[in-house]
Parts: structure tokens; C-alpha cells; sequence
């Protein structure tokens, strides 16, 4: 017994000096792959059509017989013959190119955050796909967020503006959120599709800070602002906003709100702009009312769908990770386990004793 004690003591002695070794490794690793972030990266390509049809034989193995399943793969290959010979003789016959295959949809994914900095992998995206997507073709685009800075968005808005420009039927499905910003990304839509609870709306502006200016003032701390041109700067954090200063900003937020419903009026032009724009949000089931969207339903049941006529792919555009980032997240994973073992370890031992 005194030997089995004297062993823990060894193994928990070196199990820390392990964690506090990863923790070392890992944090070196984190600050080098900070300072340095590679700007190579890949395309990610799935059918979902494949994927969807692996599942289903999955479950189709898993609940049929030897005899049913066998009989099921004979009924498939048969359909499969019959489905290539049909696109041979429209491959054939069909006078355009576009029209000798099926439907493509392309699936991207946005997911925003305050700076929507989802963006810079999208328009990698976008541009992929447009070399290759015809105008019979569809491009869906998953979307969520809650909103954020008006020039991020308004990029992130422009990049589905591509899309529409090249006359390619744009589909945004929001299975949760897309309120203010988002929303200005989503009207760029030909058709939006939301799930019964997801939120939409928030067409509005709004922009806070604190005013740190009686506080300096209570201990003799002097800010001093200089500017050339008047409206360099209007309110501040630290001088005392004038009543002139506040009126130029909120002068600038309507203008900023008046050109958010411009957009939103002029894509969706159904919309009655003056009793939706008011910062309020709605349901889906309710958004659909005030036609904000146009159909009620989640992302998954409309691709599901699609993929009885077309051909779905989901593309997603990743940066390859640096060695530093690869050894960041080994270590990671090393020091998870080697915590949650320490954990179970300790946990044993204490039952033992109880």
C-alpha cells in the first residue's frame, strides 16, 4: 500500500509537470500564430445529394434484412441505369449546354458576427462559384446574425449584390437570426425562407458609448481634443458633448437609417418600409405577413427538397492552418485529455477511499 501511495504521488507529480509543459507549448504556439496568419486556403466541396443518399442506406442496412436490404440495392442500381441514360439522351438532344444537366445549387454559409468578419471567406466563395454557376442555376445562402457595424454589413451586402447582378437566383434561408445587418444582407435575396421562430427585422441604427467626462472632471484631469474640419469628431468619451455635437450625431443616424430603408424598400419593394422600419423584430411566422420573407420553413427541408431536382453542393472556403496553429491545437487536445484523466483518476481514488 505504502509502495501504490508513493506511485500516485509520482503519477500526479508528473501528470502536472506534463499540463503545465503543454500549457507552455500551447500558449508559445497561440502568440506565433497570432503574428503570423496564412493567407493560403482551399475550397471544401460536398454534394449533399451523396451525403443524403449515404444516409439513407445507412438506415436502410440498419432496420432491413439480408434479403430486404439485397432487394433494395437491386431496385437502386436499376434506377441509377435508368437515371445515366436519360441525362445521355438530353446530353444529346438538349441545343443549349446549360440545359444537357441538371440544376446546380451552390450552398454557403454566413455566419456574422459584430464586424462580420464572415465576409472575407464568402466573397472567396462567391467568386468560385461564379466562374463556374449558369444562370439556370441557384445559389443558396445559409444566414445568421444579429446585426452589426453599417460599412461591414454593407460590404457583406454588396458581395450578394454579385450574385443578383449576374442575373443567378439568389436564395437566403435564415434558420435563426437575421436582424439589422443581416436582414440589409438578407433583402438582397430573390426569395428569403425562415424558420416559424427564427427573428427577422431590426431595420434600424443605433450606436451608444459612455461619457467619462464628469469623472475626469472630479479629479482634475484636463482631455484636450483637437480637430480640423467641424465635424472631425461630434460626441466623444471623454469632453463634454455639446448640444450641437449631439444633434450632428443624431443627424447622422438618421441618415444612416434613411438610406438602410432605401435599400430595404428597393428589394423588396413589396414592403411597407414606413411600418416595418422602425427597429421592431417579428417571427417568422409573423415576418412573412409584413413580407419581409417569402416563405415560412428551415434551411434543411428547402435543400432536402432540392435535391429531388438538382444538384446541391455545399462550398466552404477554409484557410490551411500554419504549423504553429496545427501544434496549437494538438496541444489543446493533448491537455484536455490529460485533464479530463487527472480528473477521472482523482475520482476513482475517492470512491475508493469512500
Amino acid at each position: 500500500m505504502e509502495f501504490l501511495a508513493e506511485y500516485g504521488s509520482f503519477l500526479l507529480k508528473l501528470v502536472t509537470l506534463v499540463v503545465a509543459f503543454l500549457i507552455l507549448v500551447g500558449g508559445i504556439a497561440s502568440i506565433a500564430a497570432r503574428n503570423k496568419k496564412s493567407s493560403d486556403g482551399e475550397l471544401v466541396i460536398k454534394k449533399v445529394n451523396e451525403e443524403l443518399e449515404d444516409n439513407k442506406e445507412q438506415l436502410e442496412y440498419a432496420v432491413s434484412s439480408d434479403g430486404e436490404f439485397k432487394a433494395l440495392e437491386k431496385q437502386r442500381k436499376k434506377e441509377d441505369r435508368k437515371k445515366e441514360k436519360e441525362e445521355k439522351k438530353l446530353a444529346k438532344t438538349a441545343p443549349d449546354t446549360s440545359l444537357a444537366r441538371k440544376k446546380r445549387i451552390y450552398v454557403i454559409d454566413f455566419d456574422g458576427d459584430i464586424r462580420a468578419s464572415d465576409v472575407e471567406l464568402m466573397r472567396k466563395e462567391i467568386t468560385a462559384i461564379l466562374t463556374l454557376a449558369e444562370k439556370n442555376d441557384e445559389i443558396v445562402v445559409r444566414l445568421e446574425s444579429g446585426g452589426g457595424m453599417v460599412h461591414s454589413y454593407g460590404f457583406g451586402a454588396s458581395q450578394l449584390k454579385r450574385i443578383r447582378d449576374r442575373g443567378i437566383h439568389l436564395t437566403v434561408c435564415v434558420d435563426m437570426v437575421a436582424a439589422s445587418g443581416g436582414y440589409m444582407m438578407a433583402c438582397l435575396a430573390d426569395r428569403i425562407v425562415a424558420a416559424p421562430f427564427a427573428i427577422i427585422g431590426s431595420i434600424g441604427v443605433v450606436a451608444q458609448l459612455p461619457n467619462f467626462s464628469k469623472v475626469l472632471k472630479k479629479y482634475d484631469v484636463d482631455y484636450e481634443l483637437f480637430t480640423a474640419g467641424e465635424y472631425k469628431r461630434t460626441v466623444t468619451m471623454f469632453a463634454e458633448n455639446t448640444d450641437k455635437a449631439k444633434e450632428k450625431f443624431q443627424s447622422d443616424l438618421e441618415e444612416t437609417h434613411d438610406l438602410f430603408k432605401h435599400h430595404v424598400k428597393h428589394h423588396r419593394p413589396r414592403v411597407d418600409i414606413d411600418a416595418v422600419a422602425t427597429g421592431d423584430i417579428w417571427y417568422g411566422v409573423q415576418a412573412i405577413e409584413h413580407k419581409l420573407i417569402d416563405e415560412v420553413g428551415t434551411s434543411d427541408d428547402y435543400l432536402v427538397a432540392a435535391c429531388d431536382d438538382a444538384d446541391v453542393y455545399t462550398v466552404r472556403y477554409e484557410f490551411k492552418k500554419t504549423l504553429q496553429e496545427k501544434l496549437g491545437l494538438a496541444v489543446q487536445v493533448g491537455f484536455e485529455r490529460a485533464v479530463t484523466r487527472l480528473l477521472t483518476s482523482l475520482q476513482n481514488q475517492m470512491q475508493s477511499k469512500g
